[in-house]
């Protein structure tokens, strides 16, 4: 069942977080831009979407922002499924949910930035429909680029 996140689902998203390779401190960070949304103290414009597994709790979690400035333009800052619920068609799901999300209250348009490294995600991303849009070379350190993908939402 996808849906948005609750407070009790902090532990078990963080938790993802850290299967799928987030380092100490991306965790401490994750856990307090959580905290915030939770406790109301962030954009109410912001969501994040929890995807819970009848059997197994929390398996799942997208993360997503208006990019300021700019009319309609998001950007999913996170999605990740715990890798033993991965190869399961669950992040397609969850990628729809907030393409969905997004469309319903208006959204233009979605940005997902990425390493070039990351063939995996970024053939991922291809498959749903999402356009290299730019590359950004020795973004994250010396050979890291930084690989952004964009989709149209709403034409209109």
């Amino acid at each position: 069942m996808i849906r948005l996140t609750k407070p009790e689902d902090a532990a078990a998203l963080i938790a993802v977080a850290n299967t799928i390779g987030f380092e100490p401190n991306e965790l401490e960070e994750l856990g307090n831009m959580l905290a915030d949304y939770l406790e109301g103290n962030s954009d109410s414009e912001r969501f994040w979407i929890t995807d819970d597994d009848d059997k197994d709790g929390p398996v799942g979690v997208a993360y997503c922002e208006p990019e300021r400035m700019t009319d309609q333009t998001w950007n999913l800052q996170l999605i990740a499924i715990h890798p033993d619920h991965q190869g399961q068609g669950r992040g397609g799901k969850l990628l729809r949910y907030v393409e969905e999300t997004l469309k319903a209250c208006g959204g233009r348009m979605l940005l997902v930035e990425t390493l070039a490294s990351f063939e995996r995600t970024r053939s991922f991303y291809a498959k749903y429909g999402y356009e290299e849009e730019a590359r950004i070379r020795d973004f994250y350190t010396a050979g890291a680029d930084k690989i952004v993908f964009r989709k149209v939402l709403n034409a209109d």
